[in-house]
């Protein structure tokens, strides 16, 4: 092994605005702030899962991500009622992809950050 998954990281232009929908999304605490607030971090989902931190970058973001999240949730109605109540958006109202067993919807979060919730039949 030459790495190990330390952080996924998101740029925002805004860390302490944005890591509370984070952490309150993914039921964990803001663990820390390195140099002074420029980088928040939330503490890890569970045992040997990387943490998720947001670091500050002038820029707004432009354009689709190459690159997002996919949270598995217990029911999507739910999920996105609760997303939403918390300030995110479901981008396409109405459209749940599928494939095979697994159905999803592509979100934002506040700063249009995508990242989907995912149920599986078989979870």
């Amino acid at each position: 092994m030459i790495a190990k998954l330390a952080y996924i990281t998101i740029d925002t232009v805004d860390p302490e605005a944005l890591a509370p929908f984070w952490a309150r999304l993914l039921g964990v605490e803001i663990e820390g702030r390195v140099s002074d607030g420029e980088y928040v971090l939330l503490s890890p989902t569970g045992e040997g899962v990387p943490a998720v931190a947001f670091q500050r970058v002038p820029e707004r973001k432009s354009g689709k991500a190459r690159t997002h999240l996919d949270l598995e949730v217990e029911d999507l109605d739910e999920a996105t009622r609760e997303i939403e109540a918390e300030g995110g958006r479901w981008v396409e109202p109405g459209r749940t992809r599928s494939v095979g067993t697994f159905h999803w919807r592509c979100m934002v979060d506040p700063e249009g950050n995508e990242f989907d919730i995912v149920r599986s039949e078989e979870a």
